[in-house]
């Protein structure tokens, strides 16, 4: 009696001898060349020896032999994924959808397929397709979360992920790191720190998650930790070749310039190159470090690459931001006159003590100094940078688009909700405690002045001043995740301009509602520290001004700060931020007469000459 071929063959796989696996599939076959189970385990052999094209090819065969099995289109789909044929495989996979709507594995692989090729907005149609079918599927969310994240969706991002701790265990590593990476972007550090030691305990060999946890280490300002981590994986030759490799030297080099050896930090970077053809990350990463060696033409054509790249891809999620007559700052904010905040009712509102404390201020103007330094007192907590009132917008925006222009509208029980909700908010960020006073540090927080009015009418502002030159060239040499802030720092100048439209909008809102408010001058802060302290704590009603002057030891202690001043605030003010636009003249000679409204009107007129 003749052994079934299927167990012998099922067994070669399993014990990676896939040669013999092959042959024993084309000798059966020769005697049942139609057998189903046949082509699938030939089709596995194939796809296991990486040989794409040949696998396809027995993959159509069985979509001639099954023209209505949506699993057979699908596997042919994938493997012409694999070999290349994106269009073919596009149309593979609508064949394996129309031929079975609720199979969730079609739609989730061509979702995976478009995020390969750039396509996030089809990509993120396709995985919230398949998120509707199966709401419940851990891999669908994490993948839909995903799509959403490179569409700049952080709300619908947060959402999926919602009940990951459900989840666990998810037993697939490589979906898990998915999901780490992700929560790391939404600022949930010590939870995806928590699932990349996990991933890492229970698979030593998984380079990609020991180098992102190192990474996070260096994150953390745990520099130490990261050295030692990065160690591990070089001795044991985990990254010698390839992506792993050029990873680790971004690493070492990020870790050489921490320690103050720029020139090893360049030299790492010009050696390893970028890590594909549109790595704008590194060259933002190399810009840095020329500039810390003094390189200032290098680093400013470091900065040229970065930003002509990062370009290409905001153009993908966010193509409005760049069409003519797009506005330097495209941020959808709210606007109100004069007139129109007349009309506004009389309503109970929270005093100023049980209020927000609002830090606000163009990015890269001290504003995560200042929040460092009020989180360090016991009667302040505050937490990172979050979205919270163009969110509220949104929900406004959902319920009817006009109440934006007519903020008379909301009545008592409008605003009463609106509070709850931002607190509702601000809740799943922090633990909150309820015996301190809560600071919300968002630096576009000063575009959303007619918002926040609205419902904390008593609330203080601090606005955070600095030299607008420093402040758009340290603008101009940041990584922002944010799409906004990414369009509007794509050349110096659109960034001048932006400067000048967001203080605009602030210095027109404030001449209307006539907030509570404090400058804080960032010159001021570092040449008067104490003196400065006490005035930022008289303002805020703090008897003792002490735990402000501390706020390096405090910041050491918290671990992660979402901002890429993560690395300035742990240490004592210093003057090393100032005057670093001068490094910059030629650079910046196209931008002092945009910026020459606002260096006039905040007395900076005189340096910018000098």
């Amino acid at each position: 009696m003749t052994q079934e071929p299927s167990p012998l063959i099922v067994n070669a796989i399993n014990s990676g001898n896939l040669p013999e696996a092959e042959r024993l599939c084309r000798a059966h076959l020769q005697r049942q060349p139609d057998d189903e189970n046949l082509l699938v385990l030939l089709t596995v052999s194939l796809q296991l020896q990486q040989r794409f094209d040949e696998a396809a090819a027995i993959c159509l065969r069985l979509t001639e032999l099954f023209p209505d099995s949506s699993l057979h289109w699908c596997n042919y789909a994938s493997m012409l994924l694999a070999a290349g044929s994106f269009a073919e495989a596009e149309a593979a996979f609508a064949t394996s959808i129309r031929l079975d709507p609720r199979n969730t594995v079609p739609r989730v692989q061509s979702g995976l397929m478009w995020i390969r090729t750039k396509e996030y907005l089809r990509a993120r149609d396709a995985l919230l397709d398949a998120f509707e079918i199966d709401p419940d599927s851990p891999m669908v969310r994490i993948h839909a979360a995903n799509a959403c994240c490179l569409c700049q969706d952080f709300q619908g991002t947060e959402g999926l992920l919602k009940p990951w701790r459900e989840w666990l265990p998810l037993n697939d590593d490589a979906l898990q790191l998915e999901l780490a990476k992700l929560l790391q972007l939404m600022s949930q550090v010590p939870a995806s720190e928590a699932l990349l030691e996990d991933i890492v305990t229970r698979n030593p060999s998984y380079t990609e998650a020991r180098l992102i946890l190192a990474q996070i280490y260096e994150r953390k300002n745990q520099l130490d930790q990261a050295e030692a981590a990065l160690q591990s994986i070089v001795s044991t030759g985990a990254a010698d070749a390839g992506a792993m490799a050029n990873e680790a030297v971004h690493l070492r080099a990020t870790l050489a310039r921490r320690h103050g050896d720029a020139p090893l930090a360049v030299a790492l970077l010009e050696q390893c190159g970028p890590r594909h053809p549109d790595d704008y990350t590194h060259y933002f990463e190399l810009a840095h470090a020329r500039d810390n060696s003094g390189d200032a033409s290098g680093a400013m054509q470091a900065l040229h690459i970065a930003h002509r790249l990062q370009v290409k891809e905001l153009e993908i999620a966010s193509p409005e931001f760049f069409r003519p007559g797009a506005k330097a700052m495209p941020a959808d904010v709210v606007q109100v006159s004069g007139d129109a905040y007349r009309k506004w009712p009389s309503l109970i509102a929270p005093e100023a003590e049980s209020s927000p404390v609002f830090i606000v201020g163009f990015p890269r103007s001290g504003t995560t100094l200042l929040e460092q330094m009020l989180d360090a007192h016991p009667q302040l907590q505050s937490m990172d940078e979050n979205p919270f009132f163009n969110r509220l917008a949104g929900k406004l925006r959902q319920h009817d688009a006009r109440i934006l222009d007519n903020l008379d509208v909301l009545r008592q029980y409008d605003c009463d909700e609106l509070r709850k909700h931002y607190l509702i908010m601000v809740s799943e960020r922090i633990k909150r405690r309820w015996d301190a006073q809560l600071v919300d540090k968002n630096p576009l927080n000063m575009l959303w002045m007619p918002m926040i009015f609205r419902l904390f009418p008593r609330a203080k502002f601090i606005l955070a001043l600095r030299h607008p030159c420093d402040v758009v060239l340290s603008c101009y040499m940041q990584n922002f995740r944010s799409s906004i802030l990414g369009a509007a720092c794509s050349t110096l100048e659109r960034l001048a301009a932006a400067y000048v439209q967001s203080m605009q909008y602030w210095l027109e809102d404030v001449g209307i509602f006539q907030p509570d408010l404090l400058v804080s001058r960032y010159e001021d802060l570092v040449a008067d520290f104490p003196g400065q302290s006490q005035r930022i704590a008289r303002f805020l009603n703090l008897e003792d001004a002490e735990p402000l002057q501390n706020f390096d030891q405090h910041a050491r202690s918290k671990g992660y700060i979402g901002t890429p001043s993560y690395t300035q605030v742990i240490e004592p003010v210093n003057k090393r931020g100032l005057d670093r636009w001068k490094k910059y003249p030629r650079e910046f000679e196209p931008v002092l007469p945009i910026l020459e409204p606002m260096l006039r009107h905040w007395g900076y007129a005189g340096e910018a000459g000098r």
